[in-house]
């Protein structure tokens, strides 16, 4: 049976220009990638653009004997099936990029036998469904598939990734030998300049890149800066920034994390799975701290969650234009610490600002919204009278709200959080999970401070339930509580140091709690009051 390789390449890469070029052990990426797939004997064509921009890779495919075709760029389909005129319909075509230098012909092979014994259409290596990271990535298909949706496809969509109408006809399946490994949350992709260093280093002490195993390159991989811990979160994690700008949690004894250390901190928890880092105007340096963090093209894997100011020092009495101003400067200041254009999600930091100033701050948002200055909006909500109307607010994306297992303030609203979330696009998150480290403290100051004077008896609650639910600790136990929750989306926790991070990480991987168990929590929990559950109005904790 025949078969071919079809690796596209191009060099007006927006992130990374020109990435194709950049060399790995001596080799350009896309010499390398060929070189790779062809490893055990299979033919590689690389399919790149007829646009001037590509004349020097076309070069230097030539310079290394390796075989090229040129075509539309932005009509990828078209390339590659005329690039395989040659060939009849049965021929089996994988299609690689030349940004992911793992895939060998050793893996092809894997494959080209699963396609075959299992009668497929359309195979798939990628990510978590194939239990290999995010770049050992391949697909093989039938040159007659390939030249059928050419010839019936006019969506522009299609053309440029190819498979979309094959996937349709025939169904995804996934090449799954390799996905006991559970290493899909992983990143091997070189797609900004951070990757390309990592990909180097796991390059580094390999004697022969072309021949080198792709297994033994995953395994490298994982032991290089930010890899993540071999596990992935459902719902993810959102990562809270207040300790990047300020002295925040009432256990808090680190103080506030350094610029490294925050770096290191943003970069641990996107490599395992966070897809947001949640930050406000009020968190002191915590905006500028993330947009130097997020330099060299990490801030395009993570979304930013950021909080319009207090705006605690505007007067009671503003013209429509001041508000405006108050409101823009806010947005933009955040635009410019952050080192982006547009924010993803903008929350109100007060619900009362929907209707401060007669609405005018929130007509503002609305027109930044449509200015593209903003991507969504959202609120942060305090209590289940805010959560209700929040709920009821369409332009509202996105909400933000404490909750534990102590606190029995939303029993009330969840009916409609679920009514809500089955009737319109809306995101919830969750903050406050071990309320500021309260929860894990057995230290009766802490407790005082939080206006709990006979605390002995919470704390032995905590330690109990935790025993009874079989969890490692109370922080288990907690995480595990918020996390067993169907209407979460994701949750919000803030950390220390990096080991902090880690831990609960670990902890949100194990098992969720029993409904069972939840209910029997909800029935016995101590009856906390608002001024406890509250953080802004304990009595002297830095926020």
């Amino acid at each position: 049976m025949d078969s071919v390789v079809i690796l596209q390449a191009r060099t007006s890469s927006s992130r990374l220009p020109a990435k194709v070029m950049l060399p790995i052990k001596g080799f350009p990426l896309v010499v390398l990638a060929a070189n790779r797939a062809s490893n055990t004997g299979r033919s590689v064509i690389v399919v790149i653009s007829n646009e001037a921009s590509d004349d020097g890779l076309a070069e230097l495919l030539k310079s290394y004997g390796l075989k090229y075709f040129r075509g539309s760029l932005e009509d990828v389909l078209s390339r590659i099936v005329n690039a395989l005129v040659a060939y009849h319909d049965d021929t089996l075509v994988f299609r690689l990029t030349a940004d992911n230098v793992f895939p060998d012909g050793a893996l092809l092979d894997e494959m080209e036998a699963v396609f075959l014994n299992d009668g497929l259409q359309y195979l798939c290596c990628n990510g978590e469904s194939s239990g290999l990271p995010y770049g050992v990535s391949a697909e093989i298909t039938r040159l007659a598939h390939l030249r059928e949706a050419s010839d019936k496809n006019t969506c522009a969509l299609d053309k440029e990734h190819v498979t979309p109408y094959i996937v349709r006809k025939f169904g995804a399946t996934y090449f799954r030998k390799y996905s006991y490994l559970k290493k899909g949350h992983f990143r091997s992709t070189i797609d900004c300049i951070e990757d390309f260093t990592t990909i180097q280093q796991v390059f580094s002490g390999v004697d022969d890149p072309i021949k080198e195993s792709f297994l033994l390159l995953v395994n490298r991989l994982e032991n290089k800066l930010y890899q993540p811990i071999s596990i992935k979160l459902n719902p993810p994690i959102v990562l809270g920034t207040a300790q990047f700008g300020g002295d925040y949690g009432i256990t808090n004894i680190s103080g506030l994390s350094d610029v490294k250390q925050c770096e290191q901190l943003a970069k641990t928890a996107i490599a395992n799975g966070a897809i947001y880092l949640d930050t406000a105007r009020a968190y002191g340096k915590s905006e500028e701290i993330i947009g130097q963090s997020l330099k060299g093209g990490w801030g395009g894997r993570v979304k930013i969650i950021t909080k319009l100011s207090p705006l605690q020092d505007c007067p009671k009495a503003m013209t429509a234009s001041t508000i405006n101003a108050f409101v823009d400067a806010s947005v933009y200041q955040s635009c410019s610490a952050l080192r982006v254009q547009k924010i993803d999600v903008l929350m109100l930091h007060r619900l009362s600002h929907l209707l401060d100033w007669s609405g005018g701050i929130w007509r503002r948002l609305l027109e930044l919204q449509n200015l593209g200055v903003i991507g969504e909006l959202g609120a942060s909500v305090q209590n289940a009278d805010e959560l209700s109307r929040a709920l009821d607010i369409s332009e509202i994306q996105y909400i933000q709200m404490p909750f534990n297992l102590l606190d029995w303030r939303w029993e009330a609203v969840m009916s409609k959080i679920m009514a809500v979330k089955a009737s319109r696009n809306l995101t919830i998150h969750v903050r406050s999970g071990l309320l500021q480290g309260l929860l894990t403290s057995v230290n009766s100051y802490h407790w005082t401070q939080a206006n709990v004077d006979d605390s002995q008896i919470i704390i032995a609650w905590l330690l109990n339930k935790a025993n009874e639910c079989e969890r490692v600790n109370v922080t288990d136990l907690c995480l595990a509580y918020v996390n067993s929750f169907s209407w979460v989306d994701g949750i919000t926790i803030g950390v220390e140091d990096i080991n902090q991070l880690r831990e609960n990480i670990i902890y949100l991987n194990n098992p969720k709690l029993r409904q069972d168990q939840i209910n029997e929590i909800n029935r016995t929990r101590p009856i906390l009051s608002e001024a406890t559950l509250n953080p802004s109005l304990w009595r002297s904790v830095s926020r």
